[in-house]
């Protein structure tokens, strides 16, 4: 981990059955001023897998909060309500199926 990066964050996300090819090619082809927010955020490193539907999405931030930043900018509700809206599993309350992973061991040599 980089001397600069403060935090390591996971969460599991959970995509609509059929969504996991159109997910993978807007995240290949992610929105450019969407990248410069997420590191003008303090996002260091983000890696997404995939175990159909589920996504396990692993970070390296320099702040804790850098996440719930970039959740609110309005470039991130865009991308949100016009490319992943589709794509994603909703609860009764609107807000996108996930769950932040706890870390539960780490070794960095």
């Amino acid at each position: 981990m980089s001397k600069n990066v403060v935090v390591r964050k996971a969460y599991v996300l959970s995509l609509r059955d059929g969504a996991l090819k159109e997910y993978v090619h807007w995240h290949q082809n992610i929105w450019p001023e969407l990248l410069q927010k997420i590191k003008e955020e303090g996002i260091a490193e983000v890696s997404l897998y995939e175990a159909a539907p589920l996504i396990f999405l692993y970070s390296e931030i320099r702040d804790p909060d850098s996440w719930k930043r970039l959740w609110e900018s309005e470039i991130h509700k865009r991308w949100g309500e016009e490319i992943m809206s589709p794509m994603m599993e909703y609860d009764a309350d609107g807000l996108v199926i996930s769950q932040e992973l706890n870390e539960i061991w780490h070794l960095e040599n």
